[in-house]
């Protein structure tokens, strides 16, 4: 089942996509909820339209993006945490510490744009992934230390 997605869905793809997907995820999941329609004939074809009149506002987010992780650079954040006799922490950390530190740096990142390799459980050194653009993702270090 082809659809064109209306908003950006992880694993799946960005707004303005054309996707296949399963019927039943289609039909039951992402119509009933606005996250994508039916790519017929006229769908595509606004699609189309939209897109040739976003180019230019495409390019100006996308240069956003690619500012943002250019002046981010080779950061490296540390992330106070609670831990224990083992080197274990209390929790885990998360996307919201992540994003709230680097809003203090003065970097603004929605914590849905940033994703981890790895559960962050244990003091060390740790890389996420900020996805701040379809075309512009960027490594941030990190490391948790004890508070």
């Amino acid at each position: 089942m082809e659809l064109i997605l209306k908003t950006d869905i992880a694993g799946l793809g960005y707004k303005n996509d054309l996707v296949v997907v399963k019927p039943g995820y289609g039909r039951n999941y992402l119509i009933p909820q606005g996250f994508a329609v039916m790519a017929t004939p006229s769908n595509k074809k606004i699609l189309a339209e939209n897109i040739k009149q976003a180019a230019h506002k495409a390019e100006k987010i996308k240069l956003d993006a690619q500012t943002l992780a250019d002046s981010i650079g080779d950061l490296t954040l540390e992330i106070p945490a609670k831990v224990g006799d083992s080197g274990k922490i209390f929790g885990r950390v998360t996307s919201i510490q992540i994003s709230d530190s680097l809003k203090e740096k003065g970097f603004d990142v929605d914590r849905k744009k940033i994703s981890f390799d790895t559960d962050v459980k244990t003091v060390g050194e740790y890389v996420a992934t900020l996805d701040l653009h379809k075309e512009v993702k960027h490594k941030l270090k990190f490391s948790v230390v004890a508070a």
